[in-house]
């Protein structure tokens, strides 16, 4: 054989290849290249190989990352990522509003932690200007709005919008950087109102409100056109169809273990009713003797079994929307309530 491909002038692997060739054409095959066209389609050409696996995955059919890009290789379809940049050290604290998160972006529970940004979009004959409020627990936008003035009043709607749609929560904090619009006299009334507690970036300091410059990132790299809209009211049809249809909805996240954020809340919500649901029940088993009067180190099972799910609660959560394992009820359902 080597010697028919040298005379022939044919490489080795080409002839492997010619000879391995399927005599007839895989079906399976052909639905899963449909699946990656779709699907890169859908997501305006954004995702990868490892995105459009996950998305194909949740919809039914089995696909690897590397599967996926060798049918994105077939196609001739790329993804339109950019790569990273560098980013100068930032400097010091505002006076009066120090950066309480310090980058702790890991939160453990919805309405605990939001970040907001505001970031500049072309619509045809001038800048528009965009913010966005983002929800750490699940990556989620949760306020947004529009205006042709960077000001306090556009920074306030976003702020409404989230304190609204999220059910006027309590107690949230809201994290930014030191731009006018944050910390002007009218906006930090709003949070007062809200009680919100502020905190603010290091001067210069990107990396303090990383999750809000992803964020925009991959806002104008996967959705916006470069050119930009041709206009204000496209530009915000686009970016809402973007952060409702499409982000929030079906991109997956590595942070959320390749969940959308929308599926990542929903899990942590149902996760959380059976766990309360169970915190219930046995609290009301063991009435007669209140919780803080039970000794963590009690030999009984369900005691420390209790206390174990009352400390642990918020972590559990997140343990179970990021890997879908349930690392609560198969050791709870197995434990019989009777008193302590």
């Amino acid at each position: 054989m080597v010697t028919l491909c040298q005379v022939f002038g044919v490489h080795r692997s080409s002839y492997r290849y010619w000879k391995n060739r399927p005599e007839k054409p895989d079906g399976r095959r052909a639905v899963l290249r449909s699946q990656v066209l779709e699907l890169h389609g859908i997501s305006h050409g954004s995702a990868g190989a490892r995105s459009i696996a996950t998305m194909a995955t949740r919809r039914g059919y089995q696909m690897g990352r590397w599967l996926a890009g060798r049918l994105m290789k077939e196609l001739g379809l790329v993804s339109c990522q950019q790569p990273t940049h560098r980013y100068k050290r930032g400097g010091h604290e505002h006076v009066a509003i120090p950066n309480y998160l310090e980058r702790q972006f890991a939160v453990t529970e919805p309405n605990q932690v939001w970040c907001g940004d505001v970031t500049c979009i072309w619509t045809g004959k001038r800048w528009a200007y965009l913010a966005v409020v983002l929800d750490l627990f699940a990556i989620k936008p949760v306020g947004w709005a529009m205006s042709f003035s960077p000001d306090s009043r556009l920074t306030m709607k976003a702020l409404e919008m989230a304190w609204e749609t999220r059910g006027k929560p309590g107690g949230v904090m809201f994290h930014s950087d030191q731009g006018s619009h944050y910390t002007s006299r009218q906006f930090r009334q709003l949070l007062w109102r809200y009680q919100i507690r502020q905190s603010m970036s290091r001067r210069g300091n990107c990396w303090d409100n990383s999750p809000m410059e992803r964020f925009f990132r991959s806002l104008k790299n996967e959705w916006m056109p470069v050119v930009g809209y041709v206009s204000f009211s496209e530009a915000a049809h686009a970016i809402t169809d973007y952060i409702v249809g499409y982000y929030s909805a079906l991109r997956p996240h590595e942070y959320n273990g390749g969940l959308p954020p929308n599926e990542s809340e929903n899990r942590y919500w149902k996760n959380s009713n059976s766990v309360a649901s169970f915190l219930l029940t046995t609290s009301r088993s063991i009435a007669a003797r209140p919780l803080w009067m039970v000794s963590p180190n009690s030999s009984n099972v369900p005691c420390r079994a209790l206390i174990c799910a009352v400390r642990n609660f918020t972590s559990c959560m997140r343990v179970r929307c990021r890997t879908s394992t349930d690392c609560c009820s198969s050791v709870f359902t197995a434990i019989s309530l009777p008193g302590c």
